[in-house]
């Protein structure tokens, strides 16, 4: 069976960079720039508070899970008063030892494992785009062991150690994107996944791209009219069913074209298109380039 969500995450292509431990004792407060890329935390003990920008404060506890997709702008700190450090993530050292906030002596308030890593697809932020900005979990077990295994990993130079990383990050994301519930996910892929009627269209489309698809044919395999289905889809995911259709196949395109994975015919074929020449005029005006100048630059 087509997995829609696991075809989204080989797309954005991550890979494990960093991975620390964190502690804070007494007062403390760390303000982080805004960073871009996917940051993930877990707190082994303790409690501390996390605020990010544009959300409200969380206070998070011993078994919490955190991961933000594109890492905007946060603060986290203890419960005492305490004026932010001021952090550039994009100058901050890959240390591997725990970095301590606040009082440096003594045992801490809070014990956490933390890191980022990146997704190496050019269309990161428009996939990225469909995920919940901010994933907060308590009492993530699962998630947990994860974390941990990415920081014994991530701490050691043994063979095999960049694939094994790659792989612990992608059963990360997935176990962190299929705890959210429904309704805390944004109009997009996450909460179409929710809906077992509109999956089941979804499935369709990832199964079998290069179908002729219409909005009728969509609407019979998830077993609605025409209509319930196209504003149902259109609510819960986002875009109307042909544009995500159409999103759905190019992504595939110019995944295709960067690995360089056959002829421009051959892929046309892949995505739904009847001839070379069809695919290079809807690639062009859903992308801005012609297909083989998008290969050469990607």
């Amino acid at each position: 069976m087509p997995d829609p969500l696991s075809d989204l995450i080989a797309l954005l292509r991550p890979r494990a960079v960093f991975a620390k431990g964190i502690s804070g004792a007494e007062a403390w407060a760390v303000r982080y720039a805004k960073f871009g890329h996917p940051g993930f935390c877990t707190v082994i003990e303790g409690r501390c508070r996390l605020t990010v920008d544009g959300a409200d404060a969380v206070t998070l506890a011993a078994g919490d899970f955190v991961l933000l997709p594109a890492t905007p702008g946060f603060m986290m700190s203890g419960f005492e008063p305490a004026e932010p450090v001021l952090i550039d993530p994009h100058a901050a050292p890959d240390l591997t030892e725990e970095i301590r906030h606040g009082r440096q002596d003594g045992d801490p308030d809070v014990r956490m494992l933390g890191g980022y890593f990146i997704f190496d697809s050019p269309d990161a932020a428009l996939l990225v785009s469909q995920l919940p900005a901010l994933i907060h979990l308590r009492g993530a077990e699962r998630l947990s062991t994860l974390v941990r295994l990415v920081r014994e990993e991530a701490g050691g130079d043994r063979p095999g150690c960049d694939l094994i990383l790659a792989r612990l990050v992608e059963i990360l994301i997935v176990e962190a994107l299929r705890s959210v519930e429904g309704d805390d996910a944004p109009p997009g892929l996450l909460r179409g996944l929710r809906d077992p009627r509109l999956a089941a269209a979804i499935r369709r489309i990832h199964d079998n791209p290069a179908h002729p698809w219409t909005v009728a044919g969509l609407a019979k395999e998830a077993a609605l009219s025409r209509s319930a289905f196209f504003d149902r889809f259109a609510r819960t995911v986002g875009v109307p069913p042909m544009e995500y259709l159409q999103g759905w196949r190019m992504n595939l395109a110019k995944d295709l074209l960067r690995r360089k994975v056959g002829g421009l015919a051959d892929i046309a074929e892949r995505v739904g298109y009847g001839s070379a020449s069809a695919f290079s005029t809807a690639f062009a005006r859903h992308v801005g380039l012609p297909p083989k100048r998008y290969a050469m630059t990607a």
